[in-house]
């Protein structure tokens, strides 16, 4: 089955609309919402089969978001998104009061990251607030970076479909998660960025 890809400003008004959307990231093809038009990401786990619980982060767009959308942050979060921002690090802090009770984690956290990758960027600018975004698959199977092997199972479940002109670019593994709360730096998931280099600067 052959898929035609949707354009940036379709997916930007779709994902305006409260709809889940597909779109590239700097790792793997990401299934997100904007959280200012989606109440929340239980829509992500209906279009991935996932059971619902696990919290969502968001993809934001600069790294002045992460004092916008966190709070009490460690001075190392700070210099760690100085360094790795835009990439391939999710920073787990605690939720400022504008990010709604829906997106956060039981215990009051969000995971933030900055992509790398323009069109995601583009997306995020053209409608004006984060993208909760989780990868673009069903749940048990892979994750993908390049479009022609997105599931089309998923596909017909969602409101656009975006495709990057620059795939080449797309590293193929996932970000690596660290948990700023605390006061401290925990390591979650080795992803991108190994945990070394973040040993390093922190």
């Amino acid at each position: 089955m052959t898929v035609v890809p949707d354009t940036l400003e379709d997916t930007a008004l779709a994902l305006a609309d409260g709809r889940p959307c597909i779109f590239p990231t700097d790792t793997v093809y990401g299934l997100g919402v904007a959280v200012c038009a989606a109440s929340g990401p239980d829509i992500l786990f209906d279009v991935k089969q996932r059971d619902a619980g696990k919290p969502i982060a968001w993809l934001v767009g600069s790294i002045d978001d992460l004092q916008r959308y966190g709070k009490n942050l460690p001075s190392a979060v700070c210099q760690l998104a100085h360094r790795f921002w835009p990439g391939a690090l999710t920073v787990i802090v605690e939720a400022s009061d504008i990010v709604p009770a829906a997106y956060q984690s039981e215990s009051g956290t969000i995971g933030l990251r900055m992509p790398a990758n323009e069109t995601t960027l583009a997306l995020i600018r053209r409608v004006g607030s984060p993208l909760a975004t989780t990868s673009a698959n069903i749940s048990g199977r892979p994750s993908v970076s390049r479009f022609e092997l997105l599931d089309t199972e998923l596909l017909a479940r969602v409101g656009c479909a975006l495709r990057d002109s620059v795939e080449s670019l797309h590293s193929g593994v996932a970000s690596t998660v660290i948990d700023c709360t605390g006061g401290g730096v925990r390591m979650v998931r080795e992803g991108g960025i190994p945990f070394k280099d973040i040993a390093a600067q922190s």
